[in-house]
């Protein structure tokens, strides 16, 4: 049995996403920015995906900018608004994805800004309070928390957080990459500046994005070069991504309450499995706590071994995909930088399992199976 668990990481396309991108991949080949029919046909493409994106948010179409993904669209929010409003003070946090702690550090060692990192505890969670305390004493000050950690799933109290920063006068940008297609986000109610959504989260194709900048919001474009996109980011659209992105969201929001049903019973199957069979494992984050925990994400705490670091290689014989941190990080030869920050113990293995719509029971009792093989292996 071959079993993908590594979603997290990157979705498999929906087929009804690839039926709706191949017209603009074979006939409708036109540059949305000329004015003749083949590029006014591919414009209303875009326009349509765009007013598409908008209305499942609760937006206008006119605050809706596409990009490569969520790597590009975290950092167009955070130079764009740091530079456009004379933000000098950052708070973000430990744990968060790369494309904004890196961000974020270059631009404090450049003498930009100064970075604050709100206090987390041994799950994850902000301290709210302290949070609360950074914004008092720090006039327009940017917020940049993840709504969801891609490693280990700890949720934020996204509405909590955008209503202390609008209190004391500050921005509010959330890395929703996770979350997107995942949640509803009902901006009419979160009075978030900014947040963003990629395509390969959720069952679209890799490299299309998008970037949310609420009507009134200061910010400048982080790409130059065109007049694309409202003057906000340079550069020929990818029009293939765009409608394969409105498109994959279309489906997560029709089919979200099944499919959250559907995966978080296979999380919850693997959590109840690994306890009755594995003794000593742990999960880190708030995996245990449905309320608090991305359903889609499980990193388990596996019991000390002295084979700890081979335990991706011995999943990955068995035809197991996983992971043991984010892909992103994957190639570096440093640990979890959301595993140190947490105080995980590095001589236990951790790896993350992360589930989709198209994984089954069948793959969770496999998979268990094979880790409990892994630490009681059979003597013939």
């Amino acid at each position: 049995m071959r079993v993908y668990f590594d979603n997290a990481a990157t979705t498999p396309l929906d087929p009804a996403v690839f039926e709706a991108m191949k017209p603009y991949l074979l006939e409708q080949y036109g540059n949305p920015s000329s004015t003749h029919s083949h590029g006014r046909s591919v414009r209303a493409g875009i326009e349509y995906a765009r007013k598409s994106i908008a209305t499942l948010l609760k937006v206008t179409p006119g605050e809706i900018f596409f990009t490569s993904g969520g790597t590009e669209a975290d950092n167009t929010a955070l130079l764009g608004t740091i530079h456009a409003n004379g933000v000098k003070h950052v708070v973000s946090s430990a744990i968060e994805h790369h494309a904004v702690l890196h961000t974020l550090e270059v631009m404090e060692r450049n003498g930009e800004i100064k970075l604050s990192m709100v206090e987390l505890d041994a799950q994850g969670r902000v301290n709210y309070d302290h949070l609360e305390n950074l914004l008092a004493n720090n006039p327009n000050t940017l917020v940049s928390l993840m709504h969801a950690n891609n490693e280990i799933g700890t949720l934020l109290d996204i509405q909590r957080v955008a209503e202390l920063a609008k209190a004391h006068g500050g921005f509010f940008h959330s890395d929703t990459v996770q979350t997107m297609g995942h949640y509803v986000h009902d901006l009419t109610k979160l009075p978030a500046d900014c947040i963003v959504g990629s395509a390969h989260k959720f069952h679209g194709p890799k490299g299309i994005g998008f970037l949310f900048l609420r009507k009134g919001h200061k910010c400048g474009p982080f790409i130059h070069g065109g007049s694309q996109e409202r003057n906000m980011r340079g550069g020929t659209e990818n029009v293939a991504g765009i409608i394969g992105i409105a498109k994959a969201l279309e489906l997560a929001y029709a089919e979200m309450e099944a499919h959250q049903s559907h995966v978080q019973a296979l999380k919850t199957r693997m959590i109840d499995q690994l306890k009755e069979r594995l003794p000593g494992v742990l999960f880190n984050g708030t995996a245990e706590n449905a309320e608090e925990s991305l359903y889609t994400v499980l990193n388990v705490c596996l019991p000390q071994t002295e084979h700890a670091g081979m335990m991706l290689f011995s999943l990955d014989l068995h035809q197991i995909s996983a992971s043991g941190g984010s892909a992103c990080s994957s190639g570096s030869q440093l640990g979890s930088h959301v595993l140190q920050a947490i105080g995980h113990d590095p001589n236990r293995p951790a790896v993350r399992f992360s589930f989709s719509k198209f994984n089954t029971v069948e793959e969770i009792d496999y998979t268990v199976d094979k880790i409990v093989e892994i630490y009681q292996p059979v003597v013939a």
